[in-house]
C-alpha cells in the first residue's frame, strides 16, 4: 500500500502538533525558483514561514473566539527575509556577515570549516598556533593555511575546540550519519514539545482590536543571540509580544546584527553571575510568560536557570530551547549555522566542484531562520495548548536537527526547482529610521488576514533599555 508524501508544511505542523484540519487556511503564492540549491532549501523556508503564520493564526482565533484567519504565504518575502542579514543597509552601509578568518580552509585530507566573526573566538583559533590576538588579518590567513594543510580535519577540529574556538571537519552526509554526533540528533524529534508541569496556569487573555495581534500583552525574556534564537524572537515582537533581550555585558555581540534582528525589542546587558544582575532577572522572570534560550546547554544552566527550575519559579511559564548540535557528544559544543552544514555534509552535498575546491553552502543561512521560525511557531503553538490546558511547556530545537530535515525527510523524492534569475528582492524591501541610523531592510514574512504589517518600533543599541516590563499587569 502506497502512501502520499506529506510536505514540508504538513511535516513541520505534525511536529508542532498542529491538527492536520488547520492547513487548510494556508495558501502560499509568490515567485518561484527561489533560494535556488541541491536541497529543498525553498520549501524548507516556506514551510518554516507557513508553520509559524499558521501557529499565530491559531492562537489569535483562541484567544478572540473567532474563526482562524486565512494565512497567506509568499515565497518572495520568505525569500528575502531568509537572506535579511545580506540586504540590511545602515544609513547605506552593507553590514561584514563574516570576517576573514571565518571561512574553508585545506587541509591534509580535505576540509574544515572555521568560525571566528566574535574577536574571542578569532583570538582562540590563532592561540592554536601561537599566535597573539592582535595578529593582523593577513599574517593570520596565511598562518592557518599554512598550518592547516598539514594536519588532518579531525585533529584540527579537536584542537580548536579544546582551545574554546570553532573548527569543524567536512563530512559527507553518510559519514555524520554514521557518527555518533550525528546518530544521536537523528533519533530525536524535529520539535521536542514537554508539558514539565501540571499547574493550572494560562498565560493568554482574550484579546479584541485590530490588528490581530496573538502574542498581544505577554512578556518575554529574550536570552539569545547570532541569528536563529532572535529570529523566532524578533517575530514574537511583531505578533504584539513585550520582548526585553537580555545580554551578558562582557560578551561581544554585533550592533549590526542586532540591527537586522532587533525589530520590536528592547535590550539590557544584566551580568547574571553578579548579585545585582540576578535579583534583576529574578524580578524579569516573575512577571514573563515566555523564555526563549539560545545559548548552548550549559551556558545558563551554571546560573541555576535549568528549564525545570524556571518553571518551578514562574509556574506556567513557556520556555523555548535553541542549541546547534542537539543531543549526543556535541550538544554542549558551540556552533553555528555555517558549521552544521559542514558537519552534517549539506555543504558536501552543495558542492559545484571537485574535491580540489571547497565544499559549498545553502544560498542562505536557512538552518539558522528556518529554525528560528519553528521556534516562534514551537512557542505560539505551546501558548495555545496552555490555553487550552494550562501547564508549562518546553520546546526544543537544534539547527542540527533542521539539517536532518532537509537532507532527510524534505529532500525524499523531491526535484529541485528551477531557479529564477529574474528575482529581485526590492518589493519585500522597506526603510525605517532608527536610532542607529536609516534602516534598508526585509518585511517580515509571517502573514496573515489582520495580522501586523510591521513592528511597534526598530533596533536601539545594545543594553540601552531597562530591565523592566512594559506592559502592565
Amino acid at each position: 500500500m502506497s502512501h502520499a508524501r506529506m510536505s514540508g508544511t504538513e511535516q513541520a505542523w505534525a511536529a508542532l502538533g498542529g491538527a492536520p484540519a488547520l492547513l487548510a487556511h494556508l495558501e502560499t503564492g509568490g515567485p518561484e525558483g527561489l533560494l535556488p540549491a541541491r536541497l529543498p532549501v525553498m520549501e524548507l523556508a516556506r514551510s518554516a514561514v507557513a508553520v509559524c503564520s499558521l501557529a499565530a493564526a491559531e492562537l489569535a482565533a483562541r484567544r478572540t473566539a473567532r474563526p482562524v484567519p486565512q494565512i497567506h504565504v509568499d515565497d518572495g518575502a520568505v525569500a528575502t527575509a531568509f537572506t535579511s542579514e545580506r540586504h540590511l543597509r545602515i544609513d547605506g552601509r552593507a553590514p561584514t556577515n563574516f570576517a576573514p578568518l571565518s571561512r574553508f580552509w585545506r587541509t591534509a585530507d580535505g576540509w574544515v570549516r572555521t568560525h571566528a566573526n566574535y574577536p574571542h573566538h578569532r583570538a582562540r583559533l590563532l592561540a592554536t598556533l601561537g599566535l597573539p590576538a592582535d595578529t593582523s588579518d593577513d599574517i593570520a590567513v596565511d598562518a592557518v593555511a599554512a598550518s592547516f594543510t598539514e594536519r588532518t580535519g579531525n585533529e584540527i577540529e579537536q584542537t580548536v575546540y579544546a582551545a574554546g574556538g570553532l573548527a569543524v571537519a567536512a563530512r559527507t552526509p553518510a559519514e555524520w550519519a554514521a557518527d555518533p554526533r550525528g546518530a544521536a540528533v537523528a533519533g530525536t524529534p524535529l520539535v521536542g514539545r514537554e508539558r514539565t508541569d501540571s499547574a493550572p496556569v494560562r498565560r493568554t487573555t482574550p484579546l479584541t482590536g485590530e490588528p490581530l495581534l496573538p502574542a498581544a500583552g505577554l512578556r518575554v525574556l529574550d536570552l539569545t543571540r547570532v541569528i536563529a534564537g532572535p529570529v523566532a524572537t524578533r517575530t514574537l515582537a511583531l505578533l504584539g509580544a513585550d520582548v526585553l533581550r537580555i545580554d551578558a555585558p562582557q560578551l561581544p555581540e554585533s550592533q549590526d546584527a542586532h540591527c537586522d534582528t532587533g525589530f520590536g525589542k528592547r535590550s539590557v546587558n544584566l551580568d547574571l553571575g553578579s548579585r545585582c544582575g540576578a535579583a534583576a532577572f529574578d524580578e524579569l522572570l516573575a512577571g514573563a510568560d515566555v523564555v526563549v534560550i539560545g545559548y548552548r546547554p550549559g551556558a545558563v544552566e551554571r546560573f541555576g536557570l535549568t528549564s525545570q527550575a524556571l518553571a518551578a519559579r514562574r509556574p506556567g511559564l513557556v520556555i523555548g530551547r535553541l542549541s546547534a548540535w542537539g543531543h549526543g557528544p556535541w550538544a554542549r559544543q558551540r556552533g553555528f549555522d555555517s558549521l552544521v552544514q559542514v558537519a552534517t555534509g549539506i555543504a558536501s552535498v552543495e558542492a559545484t566542484a571537485g574535491a580540489e575546491h571547497p565544499p559549498g553552502a545553502l544560498p542562505a543561512q536557512a538552518l539558522d531562520h528556518g529554525t528560528g521560525y519553528l521556534l516562534a511557531a514551537a512557542v505560539l503553538r505551546a501558548l495555545t495548548e496552555q490555553h487550552d490546558e494550562g501547564g508549562s511547556r518546553l520546546a526544543t530545537l537544534s539547527l542540527a536537527r533542521t539539517a536532518a530535515w532537509l537532507l532527510d525527510e524534505l529532500r525524499a523524492g523531491r526535484e529541485n526547482e528551477a531557479a529564477d534569475s529574474s528575482y529581485g528582492p526590492e518589493k519585500w524591501l522597506t526603510e525605517t529610521d532608527s536610532p542607529l541610523g536609516r534602516l534598508r531592510h526585509a518585511v517580515a514574512p509571517v502573514a496573515f488576514d489582520g495580522s501586523p504589517a510591521d513592528w511597534s518600533r526598530p533596533p536601539g543599541p545594545l543594553g540601552a533599555d531597562a530591565a523592566a516590563w512594559l506592559t502592565a499587569r
